[in-house]
């Protein structure tokens, strides 16, 4: 890892023509309340849309392919809704994780009015983004796609259009745990479904084809009755043909096979993020720890809200973190250096 050298933020302080904070065009005016969050990159939009193909895919093979055809009607009833309440969930979770402001920091807000407002005592540093040209509170780093600051920022995923922030985290983890779950189910269902129906109908079908000559004589079937379409036995276990039905079947396995895989590591990675309170980015950037450290429990709450309840497995449940304004948490250390950021301090 580069390091800055210190004397490189010491010219920057004793230069003011460097902060350059005259030059910071004001916030735009907020929105109305209630605006929707939405990151307008093609990339992460491809992705989003391709994430909802192959869960609708996933649901048509486990629906029209195992389920209805079944005759056993409690287990399809079952199986049909517990695949379908995880299914949900895990749309709106992605819907969530994506459409919900991560934690962006407010843009353009380094003017010298604003910096002038939060009353800095002598010697108190805050950093500017030379970016998005923000004050960033501690935690807080700069995201080339979004193009803001985003509070404790863990990584910008494509798969959901956005960053993974302090706000929308919660949506995230959902997420991750609800298609890993989807996934394991949808692999079960076929490996039953194989086991149930290779035996009873699909041997008896491919038998039929592979009959030779003499094995028809003694049978008394003729080549005329070969040709005609095979009727198949009132227990069929898909509407399709045994080739279509292994070709989707197959193709739900390796679907469910590698999303099971990347959906658990990412779920695990992070759980252990939330519970040692250290960002993804952090971590990468080994970043000294500057905040008060906590137990795993509190870690938990403070992403998934207070107190311990079933909204924790609810996308529709907002957390209640009772965050506090991030600016009067910036960080007032003078030993704090943040590569690609402006130190501001305050007069002597």
């Amino acid at each position: 890892m580069m390091l800055i050298p210190t004397h490189h933020f010491r010219d920057i302080e004793r230069k003011p023509e460097y902060l350059q904070p005259e030059k910071c065009v004001p916030p735009p005016y907020p929105g109305p309340v209630g605006t929707m969050w939405f990151i307008r990159d093609g990339c992460g939009i491809a992705c989003a849309i391709v994430t909802w193909f192959l869960v609708l895919y996933a649901e048509f093979v486990v629906l029209f392919v195992m389920l209805i055809p079944s005759r056993d009607y409690v287990y399809s009833i079952i199986n049909g809704i517990v695949f379908n309440l995880l299914a949900f969930l895990a749309l709106a979770s992605h819907c969530r994780a994506m459409l919900t402001d991560p934690g962006a920091v407010p843009k353009g807000n380094a003017t010298k009015e604003f910096i002038e407002s939060l009353q800095l005592k002598p010697g108190q540093v805050v950093y500017k983004c030379p970016k998005c040209c923000s004050i960033k509170p501690d935690r807080a780093h700069h995201c080339s796609v979004c193009k803001r600051c985003i509070r404790k920022m863990d990584h910008h995923c494509p798969w959901v259009n956005n960053c993974v922030g302090e706000n929308n985290q919660k949506y995230f983890v959902l997420f991750t745990m609800y298609i890993a779950l989807i996934s394991l189910h949808a692999l079960i269902m076929v490996g039953f479904h194989f086991l149930h129906c290779f035996e009873e109908d699909w041997t008896n079908l491919l038998k039929a084809y592979g009959l030779n000559r003499e094995e028809m004589t003694e049978a008394g079937i003729s080549l005329h009755e070969k040709m005609q379409p095979l009727k198949v036995s009132s227990t069929e276990c898909s509407s399709f043909s045994p080739p279509t039905t292994v070709i989707l079947l197959i193709l739900l396995c390796f679907e469910g096979l590698l999303f099971l895989i990347f959906t658990s590591v990412m779920f695990g990675t992070q759980v252990h993020s939330i519970c040692t309170d250290e960002t993804g980015i952090e971590q990468l950037k080994k970043e000294e720890r500057r905040w008060a450290k906590k137990t795993k429990w509190m870690n938990m709450k403070a992403v998934f809200g207070h107190p311990f309840s079933l909204g924790w497995a609810s996308p529709f449940a907002t957390p209640d973190q009772g965050k506090a304004d991030p600016y009067q948490a910036l960080n007032a250390s003078n030993e704090r250096t943040s590569p690609g950021s402006t130190r501001v301090t305050g007069s002597q």
